[in-house]
């Protein structure tokens, strides 16, 4: 039958990490280490771990973004979890949307979850869309096909549900990706000790180096994106810096927004990320015989109240426009991960909220001057401040896998 017997995995929660993440868990695989299947940390960590990014957009026509990235730069593939840890892939692509189907299907009643391309922003559960044509495709993890419903597991702790129809929309919206079909074998748990180590390394590099897949894009990166990011909220002389970028209105309050968005409910668990990759550093510790790699962990966990403090500030509890839009975005988010399909009445509600908590700041923007000055260099600071915990972390975790 096309649905998975007993599927309950839902603990694999990003884009990128949480399919495998869960695919991996109901095939009852386990980690060496812990004999428990293998967490989202330690995923996340193989592949690279953390990062820095800082990346501003402002095309004309929409509204502008900030986009703040806190876990190591992934493609939808994972290539690097895949080749560290040798693991079998078969994968499926056509241009029949009947087989495209038919490969789900089949992947099912072999009993393996299916795992399919598809943009995100086109499946029906989804409400929040950064902008009118935002596009992004990634694997969701199918666990059932049958009648023209499909059961998802994807960035919730809730099943999701969309019509065979919807998803076969999504999954024709990149060509490159269009109607492709995933299942997993088991990963070769000799080679753990190996990968752990490359992972480390690649968050090593990322921070401090030019990222070898972007080296045009160095200053956008690790340490240095973060002063770049600390530099052009206090420009105020030339058109990079946000005080002419994003002038009072909805140009500052769309780059607070989104920043508040790519920080804290972008999936990663929020806090920079730096909770779930000091949980990787606790079990990379075990398997690579390290302890001071614990030290390490602790280090970033410091930096992870750092982050979502300074993520907070963006939209701080003293001006009420600027709290009750985090107030309805953490709502918005809380409600998809915890209820999936079942909230998304009660999420589009606040969408239209959300919608008009803009206009009002269109309308009068809460801060003079002044204030949104005082706002930026608020910021500032604590880039600055999180920028040396974050170097002085780094060093330790250098210091652990030398």
């Amino acid at each position: 039958m096309p649905t998975l017997k007993d599927y309950r995995q839902f603990e694999g929660l990003h884009w990128a990490t949480g399919y495998i993440t869960n695919a991996l868990a109901y095939q009852g695989i386990t980690a060496p280490h812990t004999g428990k299947p293998y967490s989202e940390a330690m995923i996340m960590g193989i592949n690279g771990g953390i990062c820095a990014g800082y990346f501003s957009f402002h095309y004309e026509g929409y509204d502008p973004q900030v986009e703040l990235l806190t876990y190591y730069p992934f493609n939808e593939n994972l290539k690097a979890v895949y080749d560290r840890l040798n693991i079998p892939t078969d994968i499926r692509q056509t241009d029949n949307p009947t087989k495209a189907t038919a490969n789900i299907v089949s992947a099912l009643a072999r009993g393996v979850p299916a795992l399919v391309w598809a943009d995100m922003f086109t499946l029906s559960y989804t409400v929040d869309r950064p902008y009118a044509d935002a596009q992004m495709v990634t694997p969701v993890l199918v666990f059932s096909h049958e009648g023209g419903r499909v059961l998802i597991a994807d960035r919730a702790r809730a099943p999701l549900e969309v019509t065979a129809a919807n998803l076969l929309a999504a999954q024709q919206v990149v060509k490159k990706a269009k109607h492709r079909v995933m299942t997993l074998g088991a990963p070769d748990a000799a080679r753990l000790p190996e990968a752990v180590t490359a992972g480390i390394r690649a968050t090593l590099a990322i921070m401090t180096e030019a990222p070898h897949f972007a080296p045009q894009a160095a200053s956008s990166f690790g340490f240095a994106g973060l002063q770049r990011w600390a530099d052009e909220l206090v420009d105020v002389r030339t058109k990079h810096g946000w005080a002419r970028r994003f002038p009072r209105g909805t140009a500052l309050y769309n780059v607070l927004k989104s920043s508040y968005r790519s920080l804290e409910l972008y999936f990663t668990g929020g806090s920079g990320a730096r909770h779930t990759f000091a949980a990787f550093l606790d079990e990379a510790a075990d398997v690579l015989n390290r302890p001071a790699l614990r030290a390490a962990a602790e280090l970033y966990r410091v930096t992870a109240s750092q982050w979502r403090q300074l993520a907070d500030a963006h939209l701080p509890g003293d001006v009420p426009l600027l709290a009750e839009t985090r107030a309805l975005m953490r709502r918005e988010y809380d409600l998809f991960i915890e209820q999936g399909s079942a909230s998304s009445d009660e999420r589009r509600a606040i969408a239209v909220q959300l919608a008009q908590v803009r206009a009002q700041a269109a309308a009068g923007f809460p801060l003079d001057d002044a204030a949104a000055c005082a706002l930026r260099e608020n910021l500032r600071d604590r880039i600055l401040a999180l920028r040396a915990a974050e170097m002085h972390a780094l060093e330790a975790l250098r210091s652990a896998i030398a």
